[in-house]
């Protein structure tokens, strides 16, 4: 095409202009992107180079008390939430340990010990939840806002005496966050968070409460301290390279979740009004009055009466044809951006056979895990072990009567329900027996810890007077 600017170059240097249109031809059918064309089709499209944390910078409060806000007061987000932590997290992501060698023996003694604390409230610092209860809360949290601080609290013995181990975790909301902060010495602060020479984190910034505190006293002001990232979690989903802070899940369907919900109100407020029932009677010696001229409410099953040439005309509301079917559609489009089958953000079965239903649940348990390993256990539930080690560590060198410390610390994800137990045992079974997979994978594969089912078993067969007949593999 050629402009204004072309033909003037053609006038004063032909030999320039052709050059120029015959490079512009090219370029046009070089890049050939349809979507990178900018025109009619694509004025509505936006699509700025931001870095992957700028891209929420400043919105991320917005978007977090919305989506919060959504959870409370829509039920199709509160379900999406609850599906969500229900599946990654369930009953608990349970620890196992693992000694060395030369501490075999001392396996049971240490369990029972990591339990006795992290399966209890003494790992919370506000004494509430056990670990699968905080677990829960940092999944919501992940859901709702996109991320989630856990504050180690170290504890001295003369003050808690009956704690197993001297540390506690605290969860707190990335609003505790202090954002105004700048810089500390030659470091970058940005959001809160205190970047290195080479990038990486060395310290977060928190308000001492949190900003929304309804309690927050009268003429007191927010005041932040300086802790180290080594003793903080931050637990997020991180989407692309770079990205060191999280955005709520629901960002990309808050629009589609919120329209559906006014849909939904506004055909509810039709049906009522097409199921309003009034009787209107025409008094022929009712003297007017000025303040009855008027009918501006109507009550199921009331008597108006009317004046002297007034009459009432109903309306005529539209039939609800297709509101299932819109329902269903929009139910499924949120579904789809959050990752999870529009069955279980629904409960709506129709239609879903065995196949159907496994077929659907495939996708959706690969998320599941994914979720499950990459947030709860890499993020959340590792660096828990970290510091249970750390701290059993110190403490074993003046409570020489601990248990040892275990080489590392396992997690095991709950069991998945199975659609149709007995043709998937069988499968399993099967694929043991082909030898594509091991006895232990497939436990931890159900959600059992193959160490655990290995001594339950044998328990039972001393209890039966029976010598046990199985092996337990590595």
């Amino acid at each position: 095409m050629v402009n204004f600017l072309d033909r003037a170059i053609l006038s004063l240097s032909p030999e320039r202009g052709l050059r120029r249109i015959k490079a512009k031809s090219a370029a046009n059918a070089v890049m050939n992107y349809d979507a990178a064309s900018r025109g009619r089709r694509t004025s509505g499209w936006k699509a700025p180079a931001t870095a992957a944390d700028a891209s929420a910078f400043g919105n991320r409060p917005r978007l977090r008390n919305l989506s919060r806000d959504m959870i409370r007061n829509r039920p199709y987000a509160a379900r999406a939430q609850s599906v969500v932590t229900g599946n990654v997290v369930g009953t608990g992501i349970m620890p196992s340990v693992e000694m060395d060698p030369e501490n075999q023996a001392s396996s049971e003694a240490a369990l029972k010990f990591l339990k006795s604390h992290l399966m209890t409230t003494a790992i919370d610092a506000a004494g509430v939840n056990t670990l699968p209860g905080l677990q829960t809360q940092v999944m919501n949290a992940v859901f709702s806002d996109g991320e989630v601080l856990a504050r180690q609290r170290l504890r001295k013995r003369s003050f808690n005496s009956k704690l197993p181990l001297l540390f506690q975790v605290q969860l707190m909301e990335c609003d505790y966050l202090d954002e105004t902060k700048q810089s500390h010495g030659r470091n970058e602060v940005v959001e809160g968070i205190e970047y290195g020479p080479t990038g990486r984190i060395e310290a977060y910034h928190l308000y001492d409460r949190h900003p929304g505190d309804v309690q927050f006293w009268r003429g007191r002001q927010l005041a932040s301290s300086r802790v180290p990232a080594g003793q903080i979690l931050h637990v997020r989903r991180s989407d692309r390279p770079g990205q060191m802070r999280g955005a709520p899940w629901l960002a990309p369907v808050m629009m589609a979740l919120g329209e559906l919900s006014d849909y939904q109100e506004a055909e509810i407020l039709k049906q009522r009004m097409a199921a309003l029932l009034a009787f209107f009677r025409e008094n022929e010696d009712a003297i007017p009055d000025a303040a009855k001229t008027q009918i501006s409410e109507l009550a199921p099953g009331a008597v108006i009466d009317l004046e002297p040439g007034q009459k009432i005309t109903p309306t005529s509301p539209p039939s609800k044809d297709g509101y299932s079917d819109f329902m269903r559609q929009g139910v499924f489009t949120i579904a789809m951006g959050l990752g999870i089958t529009g069955e279980s953000l629904s409960g709506d079965l129709r239609g879903v056979n065995f196949s159907s239903g496994r077929m659907g649940r495939m996708e959706m348990d690969r998320f599941i895990q994914v979720w499950q390993q990459q947030l709860v256990i890499d993020q959340f539930c590792a660096g828990i072990g970290e510091w249970s080690r750390d701290v059993w560590r110190m403490q074993g060198q003046s409570e020489p009567n601990l248990p040892p410390v275990p080489a590392s610390i396992g997690w095991t994800a709950p069991r998945r329900p199975l659609i149709d137990p007995s043709k998937e045992i069988s499968a399993s079974v099967a694929e043991i027996d082909a030898g594509l997979t091991s006895r232990s994978r497939k436990q931890r594969e159900l959600g059992y810890d193959p160490e655990t089912i290995a001594a339950e078993r044998a328990e039972d067969a001393l209890r039966d007077g029976k010598t046990p007949t199985f092996e337990t593999e590595d």
